[in-house]
Protein backbone atom coordinates (compact mmCIF):
# COMPACT_ATOMS: atom_id res chain seq x y z
CA UNK A 1 0.00 0.00 0.00
CA UNK A 2 2.04 2.98 -1.32
CA UNK A 3 1.82 6.44 0.41
CA UNK A 4 0.82 4.33 3.90
CA UNK A 5 2.93 5.16 6.77
CA UNK A 6 4.50 1.87 8.54
CA UNK A 7 5.15 1.90 12.21
CA UNK A 8 6.63 -0.42 14.93
CA UNK A 9 5.29 -2.16 17.27
CA UNK A 10 7.03 -0.35 19.88
CA UNK A 11 6.16 2.97 18.33
CA UNK A 12 2.44 2.17 18.43
CA UNK A 13 2.62 1.41 21.79
CA UNK A 14 4.43 4.23 22.83
CA UNK A 15 1.85 6.30 21.09
CA UNK A 16 -1.05 4.60 23.31
CA UNK A 17 0.74 5.18 26.43
CA UNK A 18 1.35 8.84 25.57
CA UNK A 19 -2.04 8.69 24.82
CA UNK A 20 -3.24 7.57 28.35
CA UNK A 21 -0.50 9.84 30.33
CA UNK A 22 -2.02 12.78 28.48
CA UNK A 23 -5.52 11.97 29.91
CA UNK A 24 -5.78 13.38 32.93
CA UNK A 25 -8.47 11.18 34.53
CA UNK A 26 -6.58 8.26 33.91
CA UNK A 27 -3.73 10.01 36.21
CA UNK A 28 -5.97 9.48 39.03
CA UNK A 29 -9.13 7.27 39.14
CA UNK A 30 -10.68 5.05 41.83
CA UNK A 31 -12.38 1.65 40.70
CA UNK A 32 -14.51 -0.23 42.32
CA UNK A 33 -14.33 -4.26 42.00
CA UNK A 34 -13.57 -7.84 43.33
CA UNK A 35 -10.19 -9.16 43.84
CA UNK A 36 -8.91 -11.70 41.45
CA UNK A 37 -6.05 -13.98 40.85
CA UNK A 38 -4.26 -12.06 43.38
CA UNK A 39 -0.68 -13.29 43.96
CA UNK A 40 2.24 -12.25 46.16
CA UNK A 41 5.61 -11.88 44.40
CA UNK A 42 8.99 -12.31 46.11
CA UNK A 43 9.82 -9.25 45.54
CA UNK A 44 6.94 -7.59 47.51
CA UNK A 45 4.74 -6.41 44.02
CA UNK A 46 1.06 -7.64 44.64
CA UNK A 47 -0.14 -8.64 40.88
CA UNK A 48 -4.26 -9.10 40.86
CA UNK A 49 -7.43 -8.51 38.74
CA UNK A 50 -10.42 -6.76 39.16
CA UNK A 51 -13.46 -7.10 37.85
CA UNK A 52 -16.86 -6.74 38.29
CA UNK A 53 -20.33 -8.78 36.32
CA UNK A 54 -19.20 -7.35 32.61
CA UNK A 55 -15.32 -6.93 32.49
CA UNK A 56 -11.83 -7.01 34.10
CA UNK A 57 -8.66 -5.25 34.77
CA UNK A 58 -5.09 -6.15 35.53
CA UNK A 59 -4.17 -4.15 38.73
CA UNK A 60 -0.35 -4.17 40.69
CA UNK A 61 0.42 -2.64 43.56
CA UNK A 62 4.28 -1.90 43.67
CA UNK A 63 6.32 -3.18 47.39
CA UNK A 64 6.90 0.54 47.72
CA UNK A 65 2.68 1.13 47.70
CA UNK A 66 2.21 -1.64 50.12
CA UNK A 67 3.06 0.76 53.37
CA UNK A 68 -0.35 1.65 53.81
CA UNK A 69 -2.19 -1.72 52.92
CA UNK A 70 -3.91 -2.53 56.33
CA UNK A 71 -5.02 -6.21 55.42
CA UNK A 72 -4.04 -9.06 53.46
CA UNK A 73 -5.78 -8.72 50.12
CA UNK A 74 -7.31 -11.87 49.33
CA UNK A 75 -9.89 -13.62 46.40
CA UNK A 76 -13.22 -12.37 46.71
CA UNK A 77 -12.75 -9.27 48.81
CA UNK A 78 -14.71 -6.17 47.46
CA UNK A 79 -12.01 -3.20 47.07
CA UNK A 80 -11.37 0.13 45.66
CA UNK A 81 -8.03 0.68 44.39
CA UNK A 82 -7.05 4.13 44.20
CA UNK A 83 -4.27 4.86 41.61
CA UNK A 84 -3.57 5.23 37.56
CA UNK A 85 -3.88 3.67 34.31
CA UNK A 86 -0.95 3.26 32.35
CA UNK A 87 0.30 1.10 29.54
CA UNK A 88 2.71 -1.51 29.71
CA UNK A 89 4.95 -1.09 26.38
CA UNK A 90 6.58 -4.46 26.29
CA UNK A 91 3.45 -5.96 26.53
CA UNK A 92 1.35 -3.82 24.99
CA UNK A 93 -0.89 -4.32 27.87
CA UNK A 94 -2.67 -1.52 30.06
CA UNK A 95 -3.04 -2.10 33.97
CA UNK A 96 -4.09 -0.20 36.99
CA UNK A 97 -1.36 0.64 39.03
CA UNK A 98 -2.56 0.70 42.44
CA UNK A 99 -1.28 3.68 45.01
CA UNK A 100 -3.90 1.94 48.08
CA UNK A 101 -6.36 0.12 48.44
CA UNK A 102 -9.18 -0.44 50.74
CA UNK A 103 -11.97 -2.33 51.57
CA UNK A 104 -15.21 -1.56 49.80
CA UNK A 105 -18.52 -0.65 52.33
CA UNK A 106 -17.95 -2.60 55.32
CA UNK A 107 -13.95 -2.24 54.42
CA UNK A 108 -13.61 0.72 56.86
CA UNK A 109 -14.99 -0.70 59.96
CA UNK A 110 -13.37 -4.09 59.23
CA UNK A 111 -10.01 -1.52 59.07
CA UNK A 112 -11.25 0.01 62.34
CA UNK A 113 -12.13 -3.40 64.18
CA UNK A 114 -8.81 -4.96 63.00
CA UNK A 115 -6.93 -1.60 64.80
CA UNK A 116 -9.27 -1.43 68.19
CA UNK A 117 -8.36 -5.05 68.34
CA UNK A 118 -4.66 -4.69 67.76
CA UNK A 119 -5.17 -1.98 69.97
CA UNK A 120 -6.37 -3.83 72.87
CA UNK A 121 -4.57 -7.16 72.09
CA UNK A 122 -1.15 -4.82 73.10
CA UNK A 123 -3.14 -3.91 76.26
CA UNK A 124 -3.28 -7.33 77.72
CA UNK A 125 -7.31 -7.12 77.81
CA UNK A 126 -7.36 -10.39 75.76
CA UNK A 127 -4.60 -12.31 77.53
CA UNK A 128 -5.75 -15.67 79.28
CA UNK A 129 -4.53 -15.21 82.64
CA UNK A 130 -7.42 -12.39 83.17
CA UNK A 131 -10.27 -14.96 82.09
CA UNK A 132 -12.35 -15.54 85.18
CA UNK A 133 -13.95 -19.21 85.11
CA UNK A 134 -17.34 -19.86 84.39
CA UNK A 135 -18.65 -21.28 88.06
CA UNK A 136 -20.02 -24.76 87.61
CA UNK A 137 -23.75 -24.41 89.88
CA UNK A 138 -25.20 -21.04 89.05
CA UNK A 139 -28.34 -19.79 90.51
CA UNK A 140 -28.63 -16.50 89.06
CA UNK A 141 -27.91 -16.27 85.40
CA UNK A 142 -28.28 -12.17 83.82
CA UNK A 143 -28.69 -11.77 80.90
CA UNK A 144 -27.84 -8.59 79.06
CA UNK A 145 -29.85 -8.44 75.08
CA UNK A 146 -32.47 -7.30 73.89
CA UNK A 147 -36.14 -7.99 75.25
CA UNK A 148 -37.69 -9.11 72.19
CA UNK A 149 -36.07 -11.57 69.37
CA UNK A 150 -34.78 -15.06 69.02
CA UNK A 151 -31.93 -14.67 71.13
CA UNK A 152 -33.61 -13.89 74.51
CA UNK A 153 -36.25 -16.62 73.96
CA UNK A 154 -33.67 -19.01 73.24
CA UNK A 155 -31.53 -18.72 76.37
CA UNK A 156 -34.24 -18.25 78.87
CA UNK A 157 -35.92 -21.76 77.06
CA UNK A 158 -32.51 -23.68 77.62
CA UNK A 159 -31.76 -22.43 80.69
CA UNK A 160 -34.84 -23.44 81.89
CA UNK A 161 -34.86 -26.65 80.36
CA UNK A 162 -31.49 -27.29 81.86
CA UNK A 163 -31.97 -26.06 85.18
CA UNK A 164 -35.61 -24.51 86.02
CA UNK A 165 -34.48 -23.65 89.48
CA UNK A 166 -32.18 -21.01 87.76
CA UNK A 167 -33.42 -17.32 88.49
CA UNK A 168 -32.96 -15.44 85.07
CA UNK A 169 -32.59 -11.80 85.30
CA UNK A 170 -32.94 -9.83 81.77
CA UNK A 171 -31.33 -6.31 81.37
CA UNK A 172 -33.40 -5.21 77.99
CA UNK A 173 -30.64 -3.82 76.48
CA UNK A 174 -30.65 -1.84 72.90
CA UNK A 175 -28.04 -3.86 70.63
CA UNK A 176 -27.70 -2.01 67.33
CA UNK A 177 -27.59 1.72 66.62
CA UNK A 178 -25.97 4.64 67.99
CA UNK A 179 -27.93 3.96 72.10
CA UNK A 180 -26.78 0.48 71.63
CA UNK A 181 -23.02 0.75 73.48
CA UNK A 182 -24.07 3.14 76.29
CA UNK A 183 -27.49 0.56 76.87
CA UNK A 184 -24.99 -2.45 77.08
CA UNK A 185 -22.69 -0.98 79.37
CA UNK A 186 -25.52 0.13 81.43
CA UNK A 187 -26.58 -3.41 81.28
CA UNK A 188 -23.68 -5.15 82.37
CA UNK A 189 -22.71 -2.73 85.94
CA UNK A 190 -26.69 -3.23 86.75
CA UNK A 191 -26.05 -7.14 86.68
CA UNK A 192 -22.66 -6.42 88.51
CA UNK A 193 -24.28 -4.42 91.35
CA UNK A 194 -27.20 -7.35 91.72
CA UNK A 195 -24.21 -9.52 92.30
CA UNK A 196 -25.35 -12.39 89.80
CA UNK A 197 -23.07 -15.92 89.52
CA UNK A 198 -22.95 -15.19 85.41
CA UNK A 199 -23.60 -12.41 82.67
CA UNK A 200 -24.33 -13.68 78.97
CA UNK A 201 -24.19 -10.45 76.91
CA UNK A 202 -25.65 -11.03 73.44
CA UNK A 203 -27.69 -11.16 70.54
CA UNK A 204 -28.82 -12.86 67.43
CA UNK A 205 -26.68 -12.34 64.32
CA UNK A 206 -26.36 -9.85 61.23
CA UNK A 207 -24.28 -7.48 59.45
CA UNK A 208 -21.18 -6.33 60.86
CA UNK A 209 -22.73 -3.11 61.08
CA UNK A 210 -25.62 -4.61 62.83
CA UNK A 211 -22.82 -6.03 65.49
CA UNK A 212 -20.65 -3.05 65.65
CA UNK A 213 -21.97 -2.18 69.37
CA UNK A 214 -19.91 -5.06 70.44
CA UNK A 215 -16.77 -4.27 68.68
CA UNK A 216 -16.26 -0.66 70.56
CA UNK A 217 -13.89 0.29 73.04
CA UNK A 218 -16.36 0.81 75.97
CA UNK A 219 -18.30 -2.40 75.44
CA UNK A 220 -15.09 -4.14 75.75
CA UNK A 221 -13.48 -2.28 78.86
CA UNK A 222 -16.96 -2.78 80.79
CA UNK A 223 -16.80 -6.52 79.69
CA UNK A 224 -12.93 -6.60 81.07
CA UNK A 225 -13.62 -4.36 83.78
CA UNK A 226 -16.53 -6.49 85.01
CA UNK A 227 -15.74 -9.06 88.77
CA UNK A 228 -18.63 -11.12 87.62
CA UNK A 229 -17.67 -13.84 84.99
CA UNK A 230 -18.79 -12.75 81.32
CA UNK A 231 -19.87 -15.02 78.42
CA UNK A 232 -20.00 -13.36 75.07
CA UNK A 233 -22.87 -14.37 72.70
CA UNK A 234 -22.86 -12.33 69.79
CA UNK A 235 -23.86 -13.07 66.28
CA UNK A 236 -23.83 -16.61 64.64
CA UNK A 237 -20.55 -19.00 64.71
CA UNK A 238 -19.37 -17.42 61.94
CA UNK A 239 -18.93 -13.67 63.75
CA UNK A 240 -16.16 -12.83 66.00
CA UNK A 241 -16.82 -9.54 67.97
CA UNK A 242 -14.22 -7.60 70.38
CA UNK A 243 -16.79 -8.60 73.13
CA UNK A 244 -15.72 -12.05 72.05
CA UNK A 245 -11.91 -11.78 72.98
CA UNK A 246 -12.47 -9.52 76.01
CA UNK A 247 -14.85 -12.12 77.08
CA UNK A 248 -14.52 -14.49 79.70
CA UNK A 249 -15.74 -17.21 77.28
CA UNK A 250 -17.08 -16.93 73.99
CA UNK A 251 -19.76 -18.71 72.80
CA UNK A 252 -20.90 -19.40 69.13
CA UNK A 253 -24.69 -18.36 69.79
CA UNK A 254 -27.09 -17.66 72.54
CA UNK A 255 -28.28 -21.00 72.41
CA UNK A 256 -24.58 -22.28 73.21
CA UNK A 257 -24.13 -19.52 75.97
CA UNK A 258 -27.29 -20.75 78.04
CA UNK A 259 -25.82 -24.68 77.90
CA UNK A 260 -22.42 -23.39 78.86
CA UNK A 261 -23.32 -20.87 81.16
CA UNK A 262 -26.06 -23.30 83.31
CA UNK A 263 -25.37 -26.76 84.24
CA UNK A 264 -27.78 -29.81 83.26
CA UNK A 265 -29.92 -30.73 85.83
CA UNK A 266 -30.84 -33.95 84.75
CA UNK A 267 -26.87 -34.55 84.12
CA UNK A 268 -25.91 -33.87 87.16
CA UNK A 269 -28.89 -36.22 88.67
CA UNK A 270 -27.47 -38.86 86.37
CA UNK A 271 -24.12 -38.70 87.57
CA UNK A 272 -25.15 -38.45 90.98
CA UNK A 273 -26.87 -41.73 90.64
CA UNK A 274 -23.64 -43.11 89.10
CA UNK A 275 -21.19 -41.99 91.68
CA UNK A 276 -23.98 -43.52 94.31
CA UNK A 277 -23.65 -46.66 92.66
CA UNK A 278 -20.53 -46.41 92.82
CA UNK A 279 -19.42 -45.54 95.74
CA UNK A 280 -22.11 -48.55 97.39
CA UNK A 281 -20.15 -50.87 95.22
CA UNK A 282 -17.10 -49.31 96.19
CA UNK A 283 -18.34 -49.45 100.48
CA UNK A 284 -19.68 -53.23 99.59
CA UNK A 285 -15.95 -54.32 98.54
CA UNK A 286 -14.51 -52.18 100.98
CA UNK A 287 -16.82 -53.91 103.65
CA UNK A 288 -16.26 -57.32 102.61
CA UNK A 289 -12.37 -57.12 102.59
CA UNK A 290 -12.52 -55.22 106.00
CA UNK A 291 -14.59 -58.31 107.23
CA UNK A 292 -12.10 -60.74 105.61
CA UNK A 293 -9.46 -58.93 107.47
CA UNK A 294 -11.00 -58.63 110.66
CA UNK A 295 -11.95 -62.32 110.83
CA UNK A 296 -7.94 -63.01 109.70
CA UNK A 297 -7.56 -60.73 112.69
CA UNK A 298 -10.05 -62.37 115.01
CA UNK A 299 -8.17 -65.85 114.14
CA UNK A 300 -4.83 -64.32 115.10
CA UNK A 301 -5.97 -62.72 117.74
CA UNK A 302 -6.94 -65.84 119.23
CA UNK A 303 -4.38 -67.46 118.78
CA UNK A 304 -1.51 -64.50 120.05
CA UNK A 305 -4.47 -63.49 122.86
CA UNK A 306 -3.27 -64.00 126.54
CA UNK A 307 -5.97 -66.12 127.66
CA UNK A 308 -5.33 -68.59 124.21
CA UNK A 309 -1.51 -68.61 125.38
CA UNK A 310 -2.81 -69.14 129.07
CA UNK A 311 -5.01 -72.02 128.25
CA UNK A 312 -2.37 -73.69 126.22
CA UNK A 313 0.10 -73.22 128.79
CA UNK A 314 -2.03 -74.39 131.42
CA UNK A 315 -2.26 -77.76 129.15
CA UNK A 316 1.07 -77.88 128.45
CA UNK A 317 1.82 -77.74 132.52
CA UNK A 318 -1.14 -80.37 132.91
CA UNK A 319 0.94 -82.17 130.23
CA UNK A 320 3.92 -81.68 132.14
CA UNK A 321 2.40 -82.23 135.10
CA UNK A 322 0.95 -85.97 133.91
CA UNK A 323 4.19 -86.58 132.48
CA UNK A 324 5.95 -85.80 136.05
CA UNK A 325 3.74 -87.98 137.87
CA UNK A 326 4.20 -90.63 135.94
CA UNK A 327 8.05 -90.18 136.11
CA UNK A 328 7.71 -90.04 139.43
CA UNK A 329 5.36 -93.23 139.89
CA UNK A 330 8.27 -94.65 137.85
CA UNK A 331 10.87 -93.86 139.76
CA UNK A 332 8.85 -95.03 143.25
CA UNK A 333 8.19 -97.91 141.72
CA UNK A 334 11.23 -99.01 141.04
CA UNK A 335 12.96 -97.48 144.38
CA UNK A 336 10.64 -99.30 146.40
CA UNK A 337 11.62 -102.43 144.31
CA UNK A 338 15.08 -101.67 145.10
CA UNK A 339 14.14 -100.61 148.82
CA UNK A 340 12.64 -104.23 148.95
CA UNK A 341 15.90 -106.21 147.38
CA UNK A 342 17.47 -104.18 149.85
CA UNK A 343 15.89 -105.36 153.07
CA UNK A 344 15.91 -108.86 151.81
CA UNK A 345 19.63 -108.16 151.57
CA UNK A 346 19.87 -106.67 154.98
CA UNK A 347 17.00 -109.29 156.38
CA UNK A 348 20.36 -112.02 155.35
CA UNK A 349 22.72 -109.86 156.92
CA UNK A 350 20.46 -108.56 160.20
CA UNK A 351 22.33 -110.13 163.74
CA UNK A 352 18.38 -109.85 164.62
CA UNK A 353 17.43 -112.61 162.07
CA UNK A 354 20.07 -114.22 163.21
CA UNK A 355 19.14 -114.23 167.39
CA UNK A 356 15.54 -115.32 165.69
CA UNK A 357 17.16 -118.39 164.47
CA UNK A 358 18.67 -119.40 168.39
CA UNK A 359 21.93 -117.43 168.02
CA UNK A 360 23.33 -115.07 170.11
CA UNK A 361 26.08 -112.64 170.91
CA UNK A 362 27.87 -111.14 173.31
CA UNK A 363 29.56 -107.61 174.31
CA UNK A 364 31.62 -106.34 176.93
CA UNK A 365 30.40 -103.92 179.42
CA UNK A 366 31.43 -101.28 177.21
CA UNK A 367 28.99 -102.61 174.81
CA UNK A 368 31.30 -103.54 172.05
CA UNK A 369 30.60 -107.05 170.29
CA UNK A 370 33.12 -109.93 171.40
CA UNK A 371 34.22 -111.72 168.45
CA UNK A 372 37.43 -113.30 170.47
CA UNK A 373 38.19 -114.81 173.50
CA UNK A 374 41.40 -112.49 174.05
CA UNK A 375 38.74 -109.69 174.44
CA UNK A 376 38.00 -110.59 177.94
CA UNK A 377 39.42 -111.79 180.74
CA UNK A 378 37.91 -114.51 183.74
CA UNK A 379 35.97 -112.33 186.28
CA UNK A 380 34.82 -109.99 183.41
CA UNK A 381 31.00 -109.53 183.00
CA UNK A 382 29.81 -109.54 179.59
CA UNK A 383 25.98 -109.42 177.89
CA UNK A 384 24.63 -111.95 175.72
CA UNK A 385 22.26 -110.89 173.61
CA UNK A 386 19.59 -113.35 172.96
CA UNK A 387 16.23 -113.23 170.54
CA UNK A 388 13.59 -111.61 173.08
CA UNK A 389 16.47 -109.92 175.74
CA UNK A 390 19.96 -109.70 177.30
CA UNK A 391 21.38 -112.04 179.85
CA UNK A 392 24.78 -110.41 182.29
CA UNK A 393 27.18 -113.01 182.76
CA UNK A 394 30.92 -113.24 184.53
CA UNK A 395 33.31 -114.87 182.55
CA UNK A 396 34.44 -118.18 184.56
CA UNK A 397 36.51 -120.02 181.82
CA UNK A 398 38.07 -119.17 178.83
CA UNK A 399 38.24 -121.84 175.52
CA UNK A 400 40.11 -120.80 172.77
CA UNK A 401 39.09 -122.95 169.62
CA UNK A 402 39.31 -122.30 165.83
CA UNK A 403 36.29 -122.95 163.32
CA UNK A 404 37.23 -123.89 159.77
CA UNK A 405 35.01 -122.56 156.94
CA UNK A 406 33.36 -125.90 156.56
CA UNK A 407 32.30 -125.57 159.65
CA UNK A 408 34.16 -128.33 161.91
CA UNK A 409 35.85 -126.60 164.93
CA UNK A 410 39.37 -127.48 165.74
CA UNK A 411 40.66 -127.38 169.85
CA UNK A 412 43.75 -125.93 171.22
Amino acid sequence: MPGQNVYTVTQVNSYIRNMFTQDYMLQSVMVKGEVSNCKYHSSGHIYFTLKDAKGAIACVMFSQNRVGLRFRLEEGQQVVVSGNVDVYERDGRYQLYAKEIRQDGTGELFERYERLKRELEERGMFAREYKQPIPRYVRTLGVVTASTGAAVRDIINIAGRRNPYVQIILYPAIVQGEAAVPSIVNGIRAMERLGVDVIIVGRGGGSIEDLWAFNEEAVAQAIFDCPIPIISAVGHETDTTIADFVADLRAPTPSAAAELAVYDLEHLQDKLSEYAYTMQHMIRRTLGRCRQETEHYGVRLKYLSPVNRIRMKRTQALSLEERLQNVMEGRLRDSRHRLALYVEQLRGLSPLDKLNQGYAYAADSAGATLNSVDQVAVGDEIAVYVKDGSLRAAVKEKCARTYAAHGKESGE
